[in-house]
């Protein structure tokens, strides 16, 4: 607590398991001269039920704020062996599917 990191470079990897309480500390470590770089893959959330993820949150609260910029990849561009593209695609597609086929009541339990 209470430490500021300037002139640093700082990477958050897995940012989606952060709560927003840990999210919002490590945002607010940034200094002078420092560069953070956040990654997480939010169809990978393993926080328990019902527990926010930091990395969604910090999205939405920051949108608007200027100096920041968020990323988004896609299957396209996985680096790894071309058939983790072709897996991570079919998941994208059941993934839609079944938000497409649940009736509303289920929506609420879809991750």
């Amino acid at each position: 607590r209470g430490r500021t990191l300037n002139h640093s470079f700082i990477i958050l990897d897995e940012a989606q398991n952060t709560t927003p309480e840990q999210m919002k500390m490590f945002l607010t470590r940034i200094g002078f001269g420092t560069k953070a770089v956040i990654t997480g893959d939010v169809t990978q959330i393993d926080l328990a039920r019902g527990q926010k993820s930091g990395l969604i949150e910090a999205r939405r609260v920051l949108a608007d704020v200027r100096g920041l910029a968020f990323t988004d990849f896609t299957s396209a561009d996985v680096v790894r062996h071309p058939l983790v593209q072709k897996i991570i695609s079919a998941y994208e597609k059941h993934t839609q599917s079944e938000r497409i086929d649940a009736p509303a009541v289920d929506r609420r339990r879809v991750r």
